[in-house]
């Protein structure tokens, strides 16, 4: 074109934006002042829009000034597009002041208002307080605000405030649009009210998109209602509904959270036909699950065969050795993720540190942490600090401890304390001074924490002090604590079966203490002496030996014996941290039943067989 005037330029500019040529646009827009062109407010629409996707705030900024000069700040249009920008780089003040200055507020103005602010709870709040402002001032809510306002609601669970604004959605006519039934089955599942979903899932019918099934998925596991989330599954699957990434990945990481190895399997299986196995997200999420689930030889297999690697997958493989107590080969994946370019993050540093605790690399573990802020530039949080903590605390150095603490440059909060209680109740009195200034600091952070007041009774247990169990004991009481229950399970093709201590609830019951008595027998003819000192009340010897005979673990392993024979691993799951005693009697187990037993507890995972444990002790 030999000349060109101002719609030529629009008409470029908006093309380019639209066409997600950002770069181009924003050159465009510069070239046309540059030869003395006079911006428009739609060429300023367009400009802004590309900054906003490129998140170049500071050149946002520059014709942020230019539509002032010009007197087209206070346009809707333009004033639209500056609150698109300051929201899609998260500048919120900055939002809330060009809204605060428009004279007049469109349904876009109020939706980038409503939708701009982050789901913590000050901020949720704030966009529905914007909300109400814009139906006070007689705003015909629609598709999108609706949309906005529910993300906001569900981030708190404020299930109240759901049924309002569904109420409001049936008054404008608006409750029966596919996005709208979306985000209410999103809301009511973050809400835990999955009866409302169903309701609103099953009229749907026809209208079920990839989000509808999703949604419902993902409220069920966000309720730990897997089963149903997979007879979901089954049922879109027969419903010609094509799995996404997004599905199988958070199926699966419901499958890891609960162990679940089968129903995993399955989910894998699933995605083999769908063709995603070889997504980065869903090669993670499959590391992760069988590392989880107690099948690390899985998890490392399909690791090597991912074609590409992010550095989630890197930090699944690293954290799924750390938890089987298989350091060396974390610290090996470690160089390896080095070797290959990819930077390691927090959590990379997370699994390196656990990997150093579990198997006593107390020098090494050091060295990795120093390196953090050295060469990686990445500084410490609580969280490698509580590692480090653990790490001299399972190597025994709990003078370091102190130390160590007294250096950090931030505040120790429960979890370092509760680290610190955790490794006196391991050495007994031996520092009991220490355990007490843990377990004070706890008591003043965390008083209706159970954990804390447990944690305290087992130090002076192990060191035969009665008197001052009995006075922790009065103090949970005090306290109004509940501890959390001690059960093990185990998943069988009938279903999860779930033991406590002592548990008689079960039909096959006689059938599962015979086994026990069977087992006990054998047990001492191996050689089994009982750890009575992790029987932590003041009972007899005999009394001792018995309660610990009956710990859910053990249960749960002469469940599995009433069943038929087979060679496959015994797999167990426990919610709390194994007892020495039943350490000790697992690996003689493992030798009498010729059958490798995979124990994964509220620590790590215990591979024993042949009379052996994984963590060779080391625990």
């Amino acid at each position: 074109m030999v000349d060109k005037d101002l719609t030529s330029w629009n008409s470029l500019i908006s093309a380019l934006d639209r066409s997600k040529c950002f770069e181009d646009a924003v050159c465009g827009f510069r070239t046309m002042k540059s030869i003395g062109m006079m911006p428009s407010n739609f060429n300023l629409i367009s400009a802004l829009s590309s900054c906003g996707s490129l998140g170049w705030v500071m050149m946002g900024s520059e014709i942020h000034c230019e539509a002032i000069k010009l007197g087209l700040d206070l346009d809707v249009s333009v004033s639209n597009a500056l609150l698109a920008l300051y929201s899609d780089v998260g500048f919120i003040h900055d939002c809330k002041k060009v809204f605060s200055f428009m004279p007049d507020h469109d349904i876009v103005s109020w939706n980038s208002i409503i939708g701009t602010f982050d789901d913590s709870e000050a901020s949720v709040f704030e966009s529905i307080k914007y909300f109400i402002e814009m139906m006070r001032a007689g705003g015909n809510p629609n598709q999108i605000t609706f949309i906005n306002v529910l993300s906001a609601i569900s981030s708190l669970s404020l299930i109240g405030l759901a049924r309002q604004i569904h109420a409001l959605a049936l008054k404008h006519s608006a409750a029966n649009d596919v996005s709208i039934e979306n985000a209410f089955l999103t809301c009511y599942g973050k809400c835990g009210e999955m009866d409302d979903c169903e309701k609103i899932f099953s009229r749907m019918l026809d209208r079920r998109d990839d989000m509808s099934w999703n949604s419902m998925i993902c409220g069920y596991i966000h309720n730990e209602l897997l089963s149903k989330a997979m007879d979901l599954i089954w049922l879109m699957l027969h419903n010609g509904q094509r799995l996404d990434c997004f599905t199988l990945s958070t199926v699966l990481s419901a499958c890891a959270s609960v162990a679940t190895l089968e129903r995993g399997m399955e989910v894998h299986a699933c995605g083999v036909r769908a063709c995603l196995e070889s997504d980065v997200v869903v090669g993670s999420a499959l590391v992760d699950m069988y590392a989880k689930c107690g099948r690390i030889d899985y998890a490392s297999k399909f690791f090597k065969l991912m074609p590409q690697r992010n550095v989630y997958s890197w930090n699944s493989m690293i954290s799924g050795y750390a938890r089987h107590g298989c350091g060396h080969e974390a610290l090996e994946v470690f160089e390896k993720m080095k070797a290959e370019g990819q930077p390691p993050d927090h959590v990379t540093f997370v699994g390196v540190l656990s990997a150093c605790s579990h198997i006593g690399l107390v020098d090494q573990g050091f060295d990795y942490f120093e390196s953090m802020k050295s060469d990686y530039h990445l500084p410490p949080r609580i969280e490698h600090f509580s590692c480090m903590v653990d790490l001299l605390g399972r190597a025994g150095e709990l003078d370091k401890i102190e130390s160590f603490i007294q250096r950090m440059p931030i505040r120790p909060n429960a979890l370092i304390w509760r680290t610190v209680l955790g490794a006196c109740s391991r050495v007994g009195s031996r520092k009991k001074d220490l355990g007490r200034k843990a377990a004070q600091m706890l008591m003043e952070l965390e008083p209706q924490n159970a954990v804390n007041y447990v944690l305290l009774a087992n130090m002076h247990a192990s060191g035969g002090k009665w008197e001052d169990v009995a006075e922790a004991r009065h103090a949970m009481q005090e306290a109004e604590a509940r501890k959390e229950k001690g059960c093990s399970w185990v998943s069988m093709k009938d279903g999860v079966h779930v033991f406590v201590a002592g548990d008689r609830s079960h039909p096959d019951t006689d059938a599962i203490y015979e086994n026990l008595r069977d087992l006990h027998r054998k047990m001492k003819a191996a050689g089994y002496v009982a750890q009575i000192k992790f029987a932590l009340y003041d009972l007899d010897l005999e009394n001792k030996e018995e309660l610990l005979s009956y710990h859910s673990e053990r249960i749960a392993i002469a469940f599995i014996l009433t069943r038929p024979k087979s060679e496959l691993p015994i797999r167990i799951m426990k919610n709390l941290r194994v007892c020495g005693d039943c350490h000790s009697a697992f690996k003689y187990i493992s030798q009498i039943v010729g059958r490798k037993i995979v124990l994964r507890d509220s620590i790590r995972f215990h591979h024993f067989a042949d009379g052996k444990c994984s963590c060779n002790d080391y625990w």
